[in-house]
């Protein structure tokens, strides 16, 4: 209907576009732009890794203020990582598709503002963590942010295949913290929580990057699906999927829980082993992306990371 009434009006698409915009705050769109540097969506998917573990180290449910704390913090960390990330790689996010509508390659945000931003709020994220947290989160979470900032943006991403399969080691960390934020300390179970986000990591970012292949090659970034087949990151895609199913179970020995986390993990493993097999298949002999649709494994990864954690949640409340 939006549409017959451009045209019925006379207005064209560009048109009408040019007066939305037209009509929107500047305020707001520096607002947005800066929200958009800290990529919300990412910090969405670590918080999911920390509150459940929370609530899998109290054995219940954790104290608000704690959970306030942790979240506002945790948010403020991968915020701020994010931003600086933004900054390092500017000149790449301005070729590709995916990335060219943020911030700096619109330069709604120069790079030095985006900077000290992305700074103020490490600068907020250490101080939440350490005075309402506790210290050992507090140093949890600037590793992670010097890793993912210096590690995998500066020196794996443009450099090596093998990019995110060590560079997402930062994505870990939340699980840790979500354990030491209630317990302040270690243990072996938010170990193997880590160790299932790092062996989730390979195939949820190289289903992503299949699909936008041809922008990494076209900034130079060696993403495996870049500098391989399709067929051959299917095969990766699968094995790493094996591993990590397999450790998701870990937890079961490892932390004594009851049934409802084993049974979610393994029925979870075998419907996202299922999608990596069936994607691996369709990698046979082509490297057409409408027949490979690998953004379907993409997004069932997400459900799949989604859903464990929450019967991590769950598997306490139950006792």
């Amino acid at each position: 209907m939006t549409y017959v009434g451009h045209r019925a009006s006379g207005l064209s698409e560009a048109d009408v576009a040019r007066g939305s915009r037209a009509d929107r705050s500047p305020v707001r769109d520096v607002v947005a732009a800066y929200v958009g540097l800290t990529k919300p969506r990412v910090i969405e998917l670590l918080l999911l890794t920390t509150v459940p573990v929370m609530f899998f180290a109290a054995g219940g449910i954790p104290p608000l203020g704690l959970v306030v704390a942790t979240v506002v913090g945790g948010a403020f960390s991968a915020g701020s990582a994010s931003a600086l990330n933004c900054v390092y790689d500017r000149d790449i996010d301005e070729q590709m598709r995916r990335t060219r509508r943020r911030a700096l390659p619109r330069h709604v945000v120069t790079p030095v503002a985006a900077a000290v931003f992305g700074v103020a709020l490490g600068v907020l994220a250490t101080a939440v963590l350490w005075l309402w947290v506790n210290p050992l989160s507090a140093v949890l979470s600037v590793l992670a942010e010097c890793f993912y900032l210096f590690v995998y943006t500066m020196l794996l991403k443009r450099r090596t295949t093998q990019n995110i399969v060590w560079g997402g080691l930062a994505g870990c960390f939340p699980a840790l913290i979500g354990w030491t934020a209630v317990t302040g300390q270690l243990a072996w179970p938010p170990v193997v929580l880590f160790l299932v986000v790092f062996f989730w990591t390979p195939p949820h970012t190289w289903a992503l990057a299949l699909r936008y292949r041809e922008d990494y090659a076209g900034v130079d970034v060696p993403m495996l699906p870049v500098v391989a087949r399709a067929e051959a990151v299917g095969r990766q895609i699968v094995i790493y999927s094996w591993v990590m199913v397999a450790t998701s179970l870990l937890l079961w020995p490892v932390a004594h829980t009851g049934l409802l986390y084993p049974v979610v993990a393994a029925v979870l493993g075998a419907l996202f082993l299922g999608q990596a097999h069936r994607m691996w298949g369709r990698t046979r002999g082509t490297e057409d992306l409408s027949v490979i649709k690998p953004m379907v494994l993409f997004h069932a990864s997400n459900l799949y990371l989604s859903l464990l954690f929450v019967a991590v949640a769950l598997e306490p409340l139950r006792r």
